[in-house]
């Protein structure tokens, strides 16, 4: 369905086992008195999808691209790294992210609606229309963010007079968390 590109995997795989700055500027070195012992570790989806609510998007992206190296290259990961691409402005990374994604599981409905939102930044409505149909075909219509999305690409097919100001809407993202879809907040384009 997609092209697959070895490079970007091979490149995250690398990444994800890169020890951090931190990591090797205290290596060894005994916490400070009274902190608690680690026990387990905090999930890098979870921290990612923390980081990207608070607006940190290249955190967010680091924690995703870690949390590739305990969970693997599967669907959430990936659509997690496209998203925060997305969110950098790097649309082709993004567009080819969330396309592996989709790859793994072609029903993974936050991946349709935020490679629908990477169509539409790229100036491709149609076809940024056509994967926001599907996405709200998959989802049963349930997702108020990806009806909003679907009706802002129809409204901008139809209207051949779309007015600046509705061009300044933004899209909204959506991900998967605790097997419901959360709106990640989109901040006024600067």
């Amino acid at each position: 369905m997609f092209r697959c590109c070895l490079a970007p995997l091979i490149a995250l795989s690398l990444l994800a086992c890169q020890p951090t700055r931190l990591e090797t500027q205290y290596a060894g070195e005994a916490p400070p008195p009274g902190t608690e012992p680690v026990t387990e570790a905090v999930d890098g989806l979870i921290v990612g999808h923390r980081l990207m609510a608070a607006g940190e998007y290249e955190l967010a992206l680091k924690s995703y691209t870690r949390a590739a190296g305990d969970h693997g290259l599967n669907v959430d990961v990936l659509s997690a790294i496209g998203s925060a691409n997305l969110k950098l402005g790097r649309l082709g990374q993004a567009k080819t992210m969330l396309e592996l994604a989709l790859e793994k599981d072609d029903k993974f409905v936050p991946a349709w609606n935020n490679l629908g939102v990477v169509l539409a930044s790229l100036g491709k409505d149609g076809e940024a229309e056509r994967v926001f149909r599907l996405a709200f075909a998959l989802d049963s219509g349930n997702s108020a963010e990806i009806q909003s999305n679907l009706t802002k690409a129809i409204a901008k097919l139809e209207n051949t007079q779309y007015s600046v100001e509705q061009e300044q809407e933004e899209y909204e993202l959506v991900r998967r968390g605790n097997g419901r879809y959360l709106l990640l907040s989109t901040p006024d384009p600067i």
